[in-house]
């Protein structure tokens, strides 16, 4: 058991958006929350353009893999925040749900994922101060 907040960040491909979120989380919050990322219909590898996107901010998301949506990711998580992903994440009471709408990175080039990793990045910077987290 552990008393750290613990976020489930969920797109479809689980190859841009939730990574990088996922990534920005750890990095921000220097584990003081448990990150979780996953997809509804997982792609075979980070997106490129993101993972050169996010080394330009200094974090490697290179050997990240993409997973699939369970049931378990979400009953473990005290946030689920969705990125587009419809309704497949399953609701359970006592859950918080977000939904992040933001432009989906595939098929993009890294010149039109710098605005959505900067967008991320301020909202998971806004979720940390209402999970009571200082950014390192």
């Amino acid at each position: 058991m552990t008393d750290r907040p613990s976020v489930l960040y969920v797109c479809v491909h689980n190859a841009g958006r939730s990574q990088m979120a996922a990534a920005y989380t750890s990095h921000l919050s220097g584990g003081a929350v448990e990150v979780r990322s996953a997809g509804s219909a997982p792609a075979d590898s980070i997106n490129p353009a993101v993972a050169a996107a996010m080394a330009e901010d200094g974090i490697d998301i290179s050997a990240a893999t993409p997973k699939v949506l369970t049931t378990e990711a979400v009953q473990s998580s005290d946030v689920c925040i969705t990125m587009g992903c419809g309704d497949v994440c399953p609701v359970f009471p006592g859950k918080r749900y977000l939904d992040w709408s933001l432009d989906d990175p595939a098929g993009q080039g890294v010149e039109a994922v710098r605005p959505i990793r900067d967008e991320i990045r301020r909202r998971v910077e806004g979720l940390l101060a209402e999970l009571g987290v200082q950014p390192v």
